[in-house]
């Protein structure tokens, strides 16, 4: 599995497991979740990517169940987690409204929760997980360079940012931003030419996307584009999935994808996407069934 190496120094895995739908299998026990891990781990899978809003703000718990029994699993990962989104439910049920927080006083307190709920000493990467329009830039980059300076957390980002949103936090920051995970997909691809890439692709940023496939629509009934990725999956020995994930693999940003499955051969399987043959021609039959129309 090749290794993505960010601004300060830290390594992530190319395919990232998303955790997002951790909390909604049917088994959430320990060796049900360590399970998950070893598979992606025997694939050279090694980061977990987490939110505290994920499974109704259950999912980090989840995983930290899983980590207090195997003695030694937490050194062999890296652990994503997010904040900012404070929707009522869970811990947060007794929000009027959801909305975002990105106040010192709530990055801190998140950030202390994660290690509690994670049984670890420290978060690999912390994200803010969407811009917040009262965002104190002076006062959330000044939280972000605390929870790294305190060795709580080792590197910090963001999730669906705009460049102009980057660039502010950046400003008041003494710690680089090393990611920003946004939705891309052979659906969602606007980020490829709408400049959000571009951007990234200038500060050395890789980024990380989220539902690479969709959540699943891509393989809602025929279509253009499903018949293209079925007729290349038939091609290269592989499915259809995988071709869609090495369609990302292929651009020259870096693009991680973030994949989330409960099943456990799924799970297996998500290497399968560097295995698949794209040349220019491909990744442009696939762009050009996804746009409805050729090329300008």
């Amino acid at each position: 599995m090749e290794r993505v190496t960010l601004r300060n120094g830290q390594t992530l895995s190319r395919i990232v497991y998303g955790m997002w739908r951790l909390g909604d299998d049917a088994d959430t026990s320990p060796e049900h979740v360590r399970a998950k891990i070893e598979a992606c781990l025997d694939q050279g899978i090694t980061t977990m990517d987490q939110a505290d809003i994920y499974g109704g703000y259950m999912a980090e718990e989840i995983l930290g169940n899983a980590l207090a029994t195997a003695p030694g699993l937490r050194d062999r990962i890296e652990i994503i987690t997010k904040c900012d989104i404070i929707a009522p439910m869970g811990r947060h049920a007794h929000a009027r409204v959801k909305y975002y927080d990105t106040s010192r006083a709530h990055i801190m307190a998140t950030v202390d929760q994660a290690l509690s709920l994670m049984h670890t000493d420290h978060i690999d990467i912390l994200l803010i997980h969407r811009p917040d329009p009262l965002m104190d830039a002076g006062e959330t980059g000044a939280a972000l360079d605390e929870v790294v300076a305190s060795g709580k957390v080792r590197g910090v980002g963001v999730s669906n940012f705009r460049p102009h949103d980057w660039t502010l936090l950046q400003s008041a920051m003494k710690t680089p931003l090393l990611t920003n995970q946004i939705e891309i997909s052979v659906l969602a691809h606007q980020g490829l030419t709408n400049g959000d890439i571009t951007f990234l692709q200038t500060q050395g940023i890789p980024p990380m996307a989220w539902s690479p496939l969709g959540g699943g629509a891509l393989f809602n009934g025929s279509s253009a584009l499903g018949d293209t990725l079925a007729r290349i999956a038939a091609e290269s020995g592989t499915d259809p999935a995988a071709v869609a994930v090495a369609w990302l693999l292929h651009h020259p940003a870096g693009i991680m994808p973030v994949m989330g499955t409960n099943a456990l051969a799924r799970i297996a399987r998500l290497d399968q996407a560097l295995k698949v043959p794209m040349d220019r021609q491909s990744w442009y039959e696939i762009y050009t069934a996804s746009l409805g129309h050729e090329v300008p």
